[in-house]
């Protein structure tokens, strides 16, 4: 009995932990340091989990697009949404509005690719490349 990964899922679950992580920070910024915890205040936590999303959901749909749907959407959801993702870390002052583009963004670019991946399947047409 093997383990399969569901990716899409799995990015889903990253973004919405990176939502909460970034809608709760400022609610708790004041007494983070009180109780000791400064992982979520480093910009390198950030950082990281900017490429964790990055990684899990880049694997996640060039797999669904090249294995099975050959369909650029979900791919250019995920680019505008991560677009927003980063430039959350640069223009600080729309922060929650980015970040709300960003995990509405990825999420719907995992979803597309999970539904067009199950529609699908693992395709043998003639348009197919591998």
């Amino acid at each position: 009995m093997g383990f399969k990964v569901n990716w899409d899922a799995l990015g889903i679950a990253t973004s919405l932990a990176c939502a909460i992580h970034c809608a709760l920070l400022p609610l708790f910024l004041t007494s983070l340091p009180v109780l000791g915890i400064e992982l979520l205040t480093s910009t390198s936590f950030e950082v990281l989990m900017i490429i964790l999303a990055f990684c899990i959901g880049a694997y996640s749909l060039i797999h669904g697009y090249l294995k099975h749907h050959h369909t650029l959407l979900p791919l250019l959801v995920f680019v505008l949404g991560f677009s927003c993702l980063v430039a959350k870390q640069v223009w600080h002052h729309f922060e929650i509005p980015l970040l709300l583009l960003a995990v509405i963004g990825i999420i719907t670019a995992h979803i597309l690719n999970y539904r067009k991946c199950q529609k699908a399947g693992h395709c043998h047409t003639s348009d197919c490349n591998h």
